[in-house]
């Protein structure tokens, strides 16, 4: 719990310097006030655990965000070439994929990477399983390739 509260210190205190753009001596003392008075409270309330500071996710976060940077672009250009063709020959695909031994974090990160691919929405999320409408079916062999659930895994772990 510890590494947890350092980090949220850390952050609240970059976050207080970056919004404040004062850097006089009573904006320093009213931003630690400030720290202290959520540190203690967010105590209090319990909140400050690995769950709502998944820091283990850290050191692959990077790699994870660079692929899925590339995965963006690559469909905008996919769904925006689609569009600029005019004889817009879509077959939108609605199906269920199967998702195997993620964390309930593996499982947000994974249907909110998929969102964020243009051409794909997650409309739903079971234990095993996961909901996808994309805009055509080549998406959906894309996402039953399994390659972003590997990354997610890999990121995960």
């Amino acid at each position: 719990m510890k590494i947890q509260t350092l980090s949220l210190t850390l952050l609240l205190i970059i976050f207080w310097l970056l919004n404040s753009g004062l850097f006089k001596p009573l904006i320093f003392i009213l931003g630690a006030i400030s720290v202290v008075l959520v540190l203690l409270i967010s105590s209090r309330m319990k909140v400050i655990d690995e769950e709502s500071q998944p820091l283990h996710l850290t050191k692959n976060i990077p790699a994870y965000y660079a692929w899925l940077l590339k995965e963006l672009v690559m469909s905008n250009i996919k769904v925006v070439s689609t569009i600029w063709q005019g004889h817009l020959q879509l077959q939108p695909a609605l199906t269920t994929i199967k998702m195997d031994h993620l964390s309930d974090m593996g499982k947000v990160i994974y249907a909110n990477s998929i969102s964020l691919t243009p051409g794909t929405v997650t409309t739903d999320v079971t234990e095993n399983s996961i909901t996808v409408h994309a805009l055509d079916k080549s998406s959906i062999a894309d996402i039953q390739s399994g390659a972003m659930e590997a990354r997610v895994r890999k990121l995960d772990n």
